[in-house]
C-alpha cells in the first residue's frame, strides 16, 4: 500500500496512455503527496504514428523512438518488468518475476499484442519475399524498401479484423506508394489492391466518401469484408477468407503490406479487470473501473469505443486524471470522455484528410474549413507539427497545467 503517508498510484504501461499519465501527474499541483511507479518491461517508447512515414521513405525509423531512461521522471518508480497478473481485490500487480507492487490506485495503460502468429505461414517471413509492415520498428524500414524497388506486379494491403491500433494507417501507406509508383512512371505496371476486413473504407460517412472517392480516381481495388489469413511466402501468395461466409481465395503479390491481427494483452485479457473481449472493463464516460472504483484505464487496452489512437489518449489524458484526483479526495467524477479520435489519413505526399469524430461517428473537427478536403496544410500538420506536440506536450507533459481548468487545480 502507499508509504510514508502518500497515495500510491500505479501505473502500467510505458506508451502513449502511460507515459502521458505519469508526465501529467509528475507535474500536478500537490505532486509530493503522490508515490507514483511505473511498471514497463521495454527499453525504448515509440512515436507509432509517425512509422507510416518511415514506411513511406520520409523520415529514417530511429527519429521516432527515444530511451525510457530519456523520458521517465527521476521522481517515477520504474518497475522495467513486464505484468504477469492483477489483484484488484487486494490492490496490488504481480510481475512476471514474482514481485508484487501495491497500489492505492491503478491505472492500466497497456495497449495491444500484436498477434503475428495468427497468419499461417508469417512467422519467419516479415520483412522477406516481398512481406512488410509498418506495424513493427523491426520491419518498418522493408516497407520503403519494397515501394522503391517494385517495378510491376501486385500490391496489396491489408487491414485485420478489430480491435486495431490507428485504424487509418494500413491505407495511409497504400496512399503513399501509390502515389510514388505514379511519381516514377510504373504505376501502370503495379496493381494496388485494398483487402479489409471490414465492411467499409472509413466509419465515418462524411470521410469515407472521400476516400472512396481517391480510390475510384486513382485507381485502387478496395473489396471488403476479407481477411489474410495465410501467406506461402516462396509462392509469394496471399490467401484470404470471407469474413461473412467463410470462402477462401488466394491471390498472387509482388509486394504484401500487413497489418497484423491484434488484441488485449493476455495478461489483461485473463484478469478480473477485463470484459468478455479481454479490454479493462472502464465506463465510457469517466474511464473509471466499472467494478473497481481505484481502478481507471485510458488507450488501447481499455474498453472505450472509440478508435485506438493517440489523439484520443490525448482526449482520455485530462479526464482520467481529473476524474482519479475526485476519486482520491471523495469527490463525485465529473469530467466526461465524448469519444473523440483523430486519423490524419496521409492520401498521398503533400496531401491529407484530417478526420475527427467522436463516440458517435459525428464530425468533430478542429479548423474553420471542410476537413474532408486532401490540404498539403494538414500534411505539413502531421509531418512537422504533431511530432513536435506528442513528444513536448504528451509525452514530456508540457501541456500541464494549463491546460486545466483552474478549478481543478487544487484537485490532489
Amino acid at each position: 500500500m502507499a508509504t510514508s503517508g502518500k497515495q500510491r498510484i500505479v501505473v502500467v504501461g510505458g506508451g502513449t496512455g502511460g507515459m502521458s499519465v505519469i508526465s501529467a501527474l509528475n507535474q500536478w499541483p500537490g505532486r509530493e503527496g503522490l508515490d507514483i511507479t511505473l511498471i514497463e518491461p521495454s527499453e525504448y517508447h515509440y512515436y507509432q504514428p509517425q512509422w507510416t512515414m518511415v514506411g513511406g521513405g520520409l523520415f529514417p525509423r530511429e527519429v521516432t523512438r527515444r530511451p525510457m531512461t530519456d523520458l521517465i521522471p527521476a521522481s517515477v518508480n520504474w518497475v522495467n518488468k513486464a505484468v504477469a497478473e492483477f489483484a484488484p481485490g487486494e490492490n496490488y500487480v504481480t510481475t512476471v518475476d514474482g514481485d508484487r507492487v501495491d497500489y492505492d490506485y491503478l491505472v492500466v495503460a497497456a495497449g495491444l499484442k500484436l498477434d503475428w502468429d495468427k497468419i499461417e505461414g508469417l512467422p519467419g517471413n516479415l520483412g522477406k519475399h516481398g512481406i512488410c509492415s509498418n506495424y513493427s520498428y523491426d520491419s518498418v524500414e522493408s516497407t520503403w524498401e519494397n515501394i522503391r524497388s517494385l517495378r510491376e506486379g501486385t500490391a496489396i494491403f491489408t487491414f485485420p479484423p478489430p480491435p486495431i491500433k490507428c485504424a487509418g494507417a494500413p491505407q495511409k501507406i497504400m496512399y503513399l506508394a501509390e502515389d510514388y509508383f505514379r511519381r516514377h512512371g510504373v504505376r501502370g505496371n503495379i496493381k494496388v489492391a485494398y483487402r479489409c476486413a471490414g465492411d467499409g473504407i472509413f466509419a465515418v460517412k462524411k470521410y469515407a466518401d472521400a476516400l472512396n472517392a481517391i480510390c475510384a480516381a486513382r485507381d485502387i481495388d478496395t473489396q471488403f469484408a476479407w481477411k489474410l489469413v495465410a501467406v506461402d511466402a516462396a509462392a509469394r501468395e496471399a490467401t484470404f477468407e470471407h469474413t461473412k461466409n467463410g470462402e477462401r481465395r488466394t491471390e498472387r503479390y509482388a509486394m504484401l503490406h500487413v497489418t497484423p491481427p491484434m488484441s488485449a494483452p493476455t495478461f489483461v485479457a485473463q484478469s478480473p479487470l477485463a470484459n468478455e473481449a479481454g479490454f479493462v472493463e472502464v465506463d465510457k464516460g469517466t474511464t473509471q473501473h466499472v467494478r473497481y472504483a481505484n481502478v481507471f484505464s485510458l488507450g488501447d487496452a481499455s474498453s472505450l469505443p472509440t478508435s485506438k489512437t493517440a489523439a484520443a489518449v490525448r482526449a482520455q489524458l485530462p479526464v482520467l486524471v481529473m476524474n482519479l484526483a475526485s476519486q482520491m479526495e471523495g469527490r463525485r467524477l465529473t469530467e466526461t470522455y465524448d469519444g473523440y479520435s483523430s486519423c490524419p489519413l496521409v492520401t498521398g505526399y503533400g496531401r491529407l484528410i484530417l478526420a475527427e469524430f467522436d463516440y458517435d461517428l459525428n464530425p468533430k473537427e478542429t479548423f474553420p474549413f471542410d476537413q474532408s478536403k486532401e490540404r498539403l496544410s494538414m500534411y505539413l500538420l502531421k509531418k512537422h507539427v504533431l511530432p513536435v506536440i506528442y513528444w513536448r506536450g504528451l509525452i514530456e507533459g508540457k501541456q500541464w497545467p494549463w491546460l486545466m481548468p483552474e478549478s481543478h487545480l487544487k484537485a490532489f
